[in-house]
């Protein structure tokens, strides 16, 4: 992936102590994953890395927003991002990141890349049932929404109640309560 050679970061180089780093994240970003769910993306990625002599640490901060389509009624909206996330980088003799908060790298490196962490991280932060705002409070008005009012539940309910009720129904629900 050599578009996303921007996000390496070489701390051999690197004095001990705090560096920072930031990143705008857009649409050809999520392009390199591969990832389709989103219209439009701006969000903003402030890194500090905390160099120490035996690991680093690296603290992600994600703000911005994203353009998704609504899981209801499929209009776009955006949806505010604001999330954070810390890993700890430890030296070892083989690359490990089976646990999501540490990762191993082998002695011999010398840079790490953070794109698919900023990735996750932006991924994540997105609720997982997406719904427009204006669903909420009611002022979106479209034809999907217009027809899920027509098709819900409540109004099936009404539609029973105001039909007629054939009245041999009612003599057999008096057998019931006669006993």
């Amino acid at each position: 992936m050599k578009a996303l050679k921007e996000y390496n970061i070489p701390f051999v180089g690197l004095k001990t102590g705090d560096h920072h780093f930031e990143y705008h994240i857009g649409n050809t970003f999520f392009q390199n994953f591969d990832y389709e769910d989103l219209n439009e993306a701006n969000v903003e990625i402030a890194l500090k890395l905390e160099k120490k002599p035996t690991l680093l640490e690296l603290y992600f901060e994600a703000s911005g927003t994203v353009n998704i389509n609504c899981d209801l009624s499929n209009e776009p909206f955006n949806q505010a991002i604001k999330d954070d996330y810390k890993l700890v980088v430890k030296f070892g003799e083989d690359y490990n990141d089976d646990n999501d908060d540490i990762l191993i790298i082998p002695h011999g490196e010398y840079q790490i890349n953070v794109a698919q962490y900023i990735y996750e991280l932006i991924v994540l932060a997105i609720p997982i049932k997406r719904v427009h705002p204006g669903i909420e409070d009611g002022t979106l008005q479209s034809d999907i929404v217009n027809k899920l009012k027509e098709l819900s539940p409540e109004t099936e309910k009404k539609k029973k109640s105001q039909e007629q009720i054939d009245p041999r129904w009612d003599n057999l629900k008096k057998l019931l309560t006669d006993k």
